[in-house]
């Protein structure tokens, strides 16, 4: 069989060359020419022995002239049963949104060093599935494997392990040995005989992840890619590697830290909004049950600049704390710098404070913080962020036991949010006293039970807020 010719193609421009260029001649772009398969040839018989399709599903090739198109009623498309099975951890049943689908692909991605491949080992342990699995390690040696999987306890005879870095070999691998769950540990590594590129450039991702996303459509097999990110927190590789699959879960929080956090931002089958916390233990990761109380946990109170706020993750209230510092600056232009929370939106939050209360902010350097690692990008946190720069500029603490939670517009009113009365009920379970709240709330939280011993503080401005709180 003659071997399939690759092509290179610009990205910038489309121009197309026969080999590799640093500098496209067309547009003068650099480093932009990525290689291309032209005709796909068949990499292992789940293609029937005839060349592949261009598209990423089986079967996209057409009809022939003459054959019907092979479309069908929808109505009549059998669903079947036990379409999911569960992974044996229930924060990661809670992300994906019961468990894994069979016949899926998912991308999980994360810093260096924060627990990818321990949390897919044990999966693959504690699955609730019967069948076998296969772990396809591009990265690491069978022995090493083995050393981490003795340290979890995972040390499992369902547990099929391959140290492999050829797509071929992996696909047939899979053909042969039909295991439900599939891990291959990591996509960068793979590599396709046809192409000449090395292994992990945008040319080799792409095609390798088309090819298993063929083969997990075909066997029905549900295969999780373990992927790289780069300097900025993206998944390496090219911006389509995300669209191919059907789920992607990001893997957050501070390495040297305990806590990890697990977030879909893409989910077939499922919503995008769940995350999971998991603390990293000497036995590998374990499930936090009491999400609020861990990110709260070790908290000063009575300090300037330290506000609890109430967001949702899903379905599930996640109390966090907001700390603001500010402090005289010695540059022209003073600093902004957020962590866990949108820069631009701070800045946005400081303009209406000083616009709409007598606090002066021009001269002065502003940091805010959210700890724990989390990343907050609900509007709700608003009126935490306000109160704690304001809090943190008149040197005064919040009054013990108070809750924040509202949305602040431009013109300094406060607005409703969602869910007002799962929040309040999250916070009396930790002991708050006391909750200031936005005053459009009021009609939805007279509808349902607000919880007891919790005093319910309704604000309609920021300066009201800050009456109330300093």
């Amino acid at each position: 069989m003659a071997k399939a010719k690759s092509v290179f193609h610009c990205t910038e421009c489309g121009y197309e060359a026969s080999g590799w260029m640093g500098k496209c001649p067309g547009c003068g772009s650099w480093n932009t020419l990525v290689e291309e398969r032209t005709p796909a040839t068949a990499s292992s018989s789940l293609n029937g022995g005839k060349a592949a399709a261009r598209g990423w599903l089986p079967g996209e090739a057409g009809p022939l002239k003459g054959e019907a198109s092979g479309a069908v009623d929808l109505a009549d498309v059998e669903a079947g049963s036990e379409q999911r099975f569960a992974t044996g951890i229930r924060e990661m049943d809670r992300v994906l949104g019961g468990g894994f689908v069979r016949g899926s692909l998912v991308l999980v991605g994360g810093d260096p060093g924060i627990g990818k491949s321990t949390l897919l080992l044990q999966v693959c342990d504690r699955g609730r599935f019967e069948g076998k699995v296969l772990y396809v390690s591009g990265e690491e040696s069978p022995q090493q494997v083995r050393l981490r999987a003795e340290r979890l306890g995972a040390v499992s005879g369902r547990i099929r392990l391959l140290a492999e870095t050829s797509f071929d070999a992996v696909a047939r691998a899979i053909e042969v040995e039909k295991p439900v769950l599939c891990v291959v540990d990591s996509i960068q590594t793979m590599y396709a005989d046809d192409l000449t590129s090395a292994p992990g450039s945008v040319g080799q991702v792409r095609e390798v992840t088309a090819g298993l996303l063929r083969v997990a459509k075909t066997l029905g097999t549900t295969i999780v890619l373990v992927g790289h990110v780069t300097k900025d927190g993206a998944i390496a590789g090219p911006r389509v590697l995300e669209h191919m699959v059907d789920t992607v879960l990001y893997f957050e929080g501070d390495r040297h830290g305990a806590y990890r956090i697990l977030r879909a931002v893409k989910n077939r089958f499922g919503a995008t909004d769940e995350l999971g916390i998991f603390e990293m233990r000497d036995t590998g990761l374990e499930e936090v049950d009491n999400a609020s109380q861990a990110m709260l946990s070790g908290r000063a109170t009575d300090v300037p600049g330290s506000v609890v706020t109430a967001c949702m993750e899903g379905t599930r209230p996640l109390l966090v704390e907001i700390q603001a510092l500010l402090s005289p600056s010695v540059y022209p232009s003073p600093r902004r710098m957020a962590q866990g929370v949108d820069a631009g939106r701070v800045t946005m939050l400081m303009a209406v404070l000083e616009k709409k209360t007598a606090v002066g902010l021009g001269n002065m350097d502003a940091y805010v913080n959210v700890v724990g690692g989390l990343n907050v990008d609900e509007p709700a946190s608003d009126l935490a962020v306000v109160v704690a720069v304001a809090a943190s500029f008149r040197n005064r603490a919040v009054k013990s036991g108070t809750l924040l939670f509202g949305e602040v517009g431009l013109t300094g009113e406060i607005r409703p949010v969602a869910h007002p009365e799962r929040r309040t009920i999250e916070a009396g379970r930790l002991g708050f006293t006391r909750c200031v709240l936005p005053g459009a709330c009021r009609r939805a939280m007279e509808r349902s039970d607000p919880p007891d011993g919790i005093d319910l503080v309704y604000v309609d401005t920021v300066g009201e807020a800050l009456d109330v709180c300093l």
